[in-house]
């Protein structure tokens, strides 16, 4: 177990009495309230000293509503120190306005618009959304890439397409750790770590095998080829939680990667649990992040 307080790269909120989020129907065990307090609880002997929230797929016209609720939360909470907004970034260059409104908020730290939810799986290279994605970079902002594994090849794309932007893959691309499968989910991992403006999370593994009965073993191939293709300087600690609590407790995934990452150092481990996080959202940084931050331009 790792003996440092650490930093939680992937933390969702929700309270489905104040916001709607649709996916949490089909879901009893997720859909209730999720708040600060519970993940305290769940959270047992493991030290979380920063944490970055990601946006949860409220109902897209309450976005704005998820990201003032999270900065209001971290009004409480200190240790939120970085908010992943959604935004509508298949609207291109006009979705800048969008984009400048979040950049007066010194918390967000980048967006995610989940692909894998897309019913079309070219959705990625639509010309529109990959320009609403280049806009990102002069706000600051990151892109946090959810999808599939079978979205991968796409993906490989449409980053080569956004070179000035700064990515990071959500739950290692989500393979099918379920049924042991490999390929081609290495192959394109692998494509995929060759440009250098993507790093991974070590995040998600648990609700992409089999969430009843999976073991270490299981996740541990996947780990190390994710290890092996991005280096400890481009990977970093996800907790997922409270997705990943249908599958794994809090301390069961942290001792669970710990095991997975024995024969690192321990300033390796520092990098993965709290380093590569630290620098990759910009966190310590507060209302500095605006002067690097620029207007619109239509």
């Amino acid at each position: 177990m790792v003996e440092f307080p650490i930093v939680d790269t992937h933390l969702h909120l929700w309270d489905p009495s104040h916001l709607r989020y649709p996916w949490l129907d089909g879901i009893p065990l997720l859909n209730k309230p999720y708040l600060l307090g519970d993940f305290d609880r769940t959270c047992g002997s493991i030290q979380v000293e920063k944490m970055v929230f990601v946006q949860c797929e409220c109902a897209p016209e309450q976005y704005e509503r998820e990201t003032q609720w999270v900065t209001d939360l971290a009004g409480e909470d200190p240790r939120i120190e970085g908010l992943v907004s959604w935004a509508p970034l298949e609207k291109g260059e006009a979705v800048c306005p969008r984009l400048e409104h979040l950049a007066r908020n010194p918390l967000v730290k980048g967006v995610r618009r989940i692909i894998q939810f897309e019913p079309d799986p070219d959705f990625c290279l639509r010309p529109a959304f990959i320009e609403g994605v280049r806009q990102l970079p002069r706000f600051g902002f990151s892109f946090d890439i959810c999808i599939a594994h079978h979205h991968l090849a796409n993906t490989i794309e449409f980053v080569r397409q956004c070179p000035e932007v700064s990515f990071i893959l959500d739950h290692i691309g989500k393979p099918n750790i379920k049924e042991q499968v490999f390929e081609p989910w290495m192959t394109q991992i692998e494509d995929l770590a060759r440009f250098p403006s993507v790093h991974c999370k070590l995040s998600g593994l648990v609700t992409e095998a089999d969430m009843e009965r999976w073991t270490p073993k299981d996740l541990k191939p996947y780990l190390d080829h994710v290890l092996s293709c991005f280096g400890v300087d481009r990977v970093m600690y996800g907790g997922d939680w409270p997705v990943a609590f249908q599958a794994t407790t809090y301390p069961r995934w942290v001792e669970t990667l710990c095991r997975a990452l024995d024969g690192c150092s321990q300033s390796e481990l520092r990098k993965v649990f709290r380093e590569n996080a630290i620098s990759f959202y910009r966190l310590n940084r507060g209302a500095d992040e605006m002067k690097g931050r620029t207007p619109c331009q239509n």
